[in-house]
């Protein structure tokens, strides 16, 4: 049971970040007037790109299970800044202040995720073990 449970948060972790990538690419002009809002506007093209391609390589290496770890770290890498920035509910008013910290919550729930996987492996179902099982003998 424990191999498809890995399969499955594997699966719902990079459907989640491939969908950032789709939202992102699709409402590309809006996202950098967002980024603009949080008071990220050095050089936005150069960094939404490098934040998608990034999550990109990411969402794709921890979906298919192969060097899931580095998957994992380079989700984190963008995770861990935007749940910083964009969910600082410490700083905000007190009308939104409880929408926040539960988003800020969930991120954190998320990293956790991710740290998980990364020391835990993929798992059996991936194409790691894949390609560790299909080694022909020397």
């Amino acid at each position: 049971m424990k191999p498809i449970f890995d399969l499955l948060a594997r699966v719902l972790l990079s459907i989640m970040f491939i969908y950032e990538v789709y939202d992102s690419i699709t409402f590309y002009a809006k996202t950098k007037n967002t980024m603009s809002v949080y008071g990220i506007t050095w050089n936005q093209d150069f960094l939404l790109i490098t934040v998608i391609t990034l999550l990109v390589l990411g969402a794709t290496l921890v979906l298919i299970g192969y060097y899931a770890n580095l998957g994992a770290i380079l989700l984190l890498c963008y995770l861990i800044p935007v749940t910083f920035i964009v969910y600082s509910f410490w700083n905000d008013p007190a009308d939104v202040k409880r929408v926040q910290s539960i988003m800020f919550m969930k991120n954190i729930a998320i990293i956790g995720g991710l740290l998980l996987l990364m020391v835990n492996g993929a798992g059996k179902y991936s194409v790691k073990r894949l390609i560790h099982v299909l080694r022909l003998p020397k």
